[in-house]
C-alpha cells in the first residue's frame, strides 16, 4: 500500500506540471507567429527526438529505451497504438482545450470503466455547461475545436491503454514522424523558403528550443496518463486552457466578453466541486480493473 502512494503523487504532479506549462506555451509561439505553422510542426518533431535522443544517452537509458522498443515493435496492437497517438488566435485555440477535458473524462468512463462520485459527476455537469455556452457564442458548431479535443482525448487513452514508459513511447512517436519532417524541411530549403537561417540566429535558437518545449510537456503527460485515471487526467487539464485564456486577455489584449466569463465561472466551479470530491474516490486505474480480473 505505502508503494502506491509515491506513484498516484508524482502523476498527478505531472499532470499539472504540464499543463501549466502548456498554458504558458502560446507566449513562446507569439514569438514565432511568422514562420508558418507547418515548418513549425516540422521543426518540432525533429528537434524533440534530437531531444529525446540526447536525453535518453545523458540518463544512461538509451539501451533499456532500445530493448523497450524492439519490444513493442514485436508487437503489432502496441505498434497500432504507437501509430494512432500520433494560426488562430489563443481564445479561438483555446475552446478546443476546454472541450478536451470533458472528452477525456467520458472515454475513462466508457472505456476504461472507471467511476464518477456525485460530486464529480455535479462537476462534468457544470463544466460541460460552460464548454456549451462558449461553443454557442463562437457560432455554428466548432469543427476544429471538437477535432482538437477528440483526437488529443484519443492521444491521452491510447497512452494509458499502452502502458509504455513516456521517454520511449515518445521517442518512437517522433521517430516515426522525424523522417518525413526532415524531408519536407530540406525540400523547403531546397526551395529557398527554408526558416532556419545563420542569417536570423534568434529565430533559429527558437526553433532549435522547440524540441524542448515540445518534448518536456509531453513526458510529462505520458507519465500523468500511466499513473492517474483518466477522469482526474482530463479535470486537471483545464489548467491549460485557463491559462492559456489569461495569457491571451492579460498579455496580448485579447476581447474577453460576458460569455467568457460565465464559461470561465462554470468551469471553475466544476474545478471547485471536484477537488472536494472524496480523495477514495471510486475512479479506476488500469491495475485495478487488471487486478480484478485475475481473482
Amino acid at each position: 500500500m505505502p508503494n502506491n502512494t509515491p506513484k498516484i503523487d508524482t502523476g498527478f504532479a505531472s499532470a499539472v506540471g504540464c499543463y501549466i506549462l502548456w498554458g504558458f506555451l502560446p507566449i513562446y509561439w507569439k514569438f514565432l507567429d511568422h514562420i508558418p505553422a507547418l515548418d513549425i510542426l516540422a521543426h518540432r518533431i525533429v528537434w524533440s527526438f534530437a531531444f529525446l535522443v540526447v536525453l535518453l544517452a545523458f540518463t544512461g537509458k538509451l539501451a533499456a529505451a532500445r530493448r523497450e522498443a524492439a519490444a513493442i515493435f514485436a508487437d503489432r496492437k502496441k505498434v497500432a497504438g504507437v501509430l494512432a497517438v500520433n494560426d488562430s488566435r489563443i481564445l479561438e485555440t483555446s475552446l478546443g482545450y476546454y472541450i478536451n477535458p470533458l472528452v477525456s473524462v467520458l472515454l475513462g468512463i466508457v472505456v476504461l470503466k472507471e467511476r464518477l462520485t456525485v460530486r464529480q459527476t455535479v462537476a462534468v455537469a457544470l463544466a460541460a455547461l460552460g464548454v456549451l455556452n462558449q461553443a454557442v457564442n463562437v457560432g455554428g458548431l466548432p469543427w476544429v475545436s471538437l477535432s482538437l479535443a477528440v483526437s488529443f482525448g484519443l492521444y491521452g487513452l491510447c497512452k494509458k491503454m499502452l502502458g509504455i514508459g513516456a521517454i520511449t513511447g515518445l521517442t518512437l512517436e517522433t521517430l516515426l514522424l522525424t523522417p518525413v519532417s526532415l524531408a519536407y524541411l530540406a525540400w523547403m530549403q531546397n526551395l529557398g523558403r527554408g526558416v532556419l537561417s545563420p542569417d536570423q540566429p534568434v529565430t533559429a535558437l527558437l526553433l532549435l528550443g522547440t524540441g524542448i518545449t515540445t518534448a518536456i510537456p509531453l513526458l510529462l503527460f505520458a507519465n500523468a496518463a500511466n499513473r492517474i485515471p483518466l477522469t482526474v487526467l482530463g479535470f486537471i487539464q483545464y489548467l491549460s486552457p485557463t491559462l492559456a485564456l489569461l495569457v491571451g486577455v492579460f498579455i496580448y489584449h485579447e476581447p474577453f466578453s460576458a460569455s467568457h466569463l460565465l464559461s470561465f465561472a462554470c468551469i471553475w466551479a466544476a474545478l471547485a466541486v471536484f477537488s472536494l470530491a472524496p480523495s477514495k474516490a471510486p475512479a479506476r486505474c488500469e491495475l485495478t480493473a487488471a487486478r480484478e480480473t485475475a481473482k
